[in-house]
């Protein structure tokens, strides 16, 4: 029988990238776990979309995801073997930020979410992401990672996230947003 446990945590400490262990409450742990976070919410919304292309375009961003936490695990010296996420890939989410917006009016003013199932869980998975880019910006600010775009794709991942809840709610035939403000 295949065990789906380690004990190895059972300490209060994990196992990074490379050697070495942090606390759990460690910034780059923690780090990790909101980008694994973001994952799942991703997943939750992809579940739940009804745009074919939401769901193409949200499979491939949770497998950057995976590579962004590798490196982020990683210790400075061992971060490079793991990189992969680099301003083509921002680039890219750029380029689908803008394609989608295209195809949407998006109101001025700020919203609620809950108008349509996926929209709220795109809106929930953005929250979560600009939570990761926070980790990610703490990291960057103390010298423990070097790569910029790390936190360049989650702040584009973030806004990705936001056109894709207009696309959702268009879909789903929902023309206005309910505003913050009546």
């Amino acid at each position: 029988m295949n065990r789906h446990y380690s004990r190895t945590g059972d300490d209060g400490y994990t196992g990074i990238l490379g050697e070495g262990r942090l606390p759990k409450y460690h910034p780059r742990v923690e780090a990790v776990g909101t980008i694994d976070e973001a994952s799942a919410a991703l997943g939750m919304a992809r579940a739940v979309c009804q745009l074919t292309r939401t769901a193409q375009l949200l499979l491939i961003i949770q497998r950057d995801l995976y590579t962004l936490m590798a490196e982020a695990a990683a210790l400075p010296e061992n971060a490079p073997r793991f990189r992969s996420i680099d301003s083509d890939r921002v680039t890219w989410l750029e380029q689908q930020t803008d394609l989608i917006s295209t195809t949407i009016v998006l109101p001025r003013e700020f919203t609620v979410s809950g108008d349509t199932p996926a929209g709220a869980a795109l809106n929930l998975a953005r929250t979560v992401v600009r939570r990761a880019e926070r980790r990610i910006a703490e990291l960057l600010h103390q010298g423990e990672l070097e790569n910029i775009d790390l936190l360049r794709y989650l702040n584009r991942l973030s806004s990705l996230c936001y056109v894709l809840e207009g696309a959702e709610n268009a879909a789903a035939g929902k023309t206005h947003s309910t505003l913050a403000k009546e």
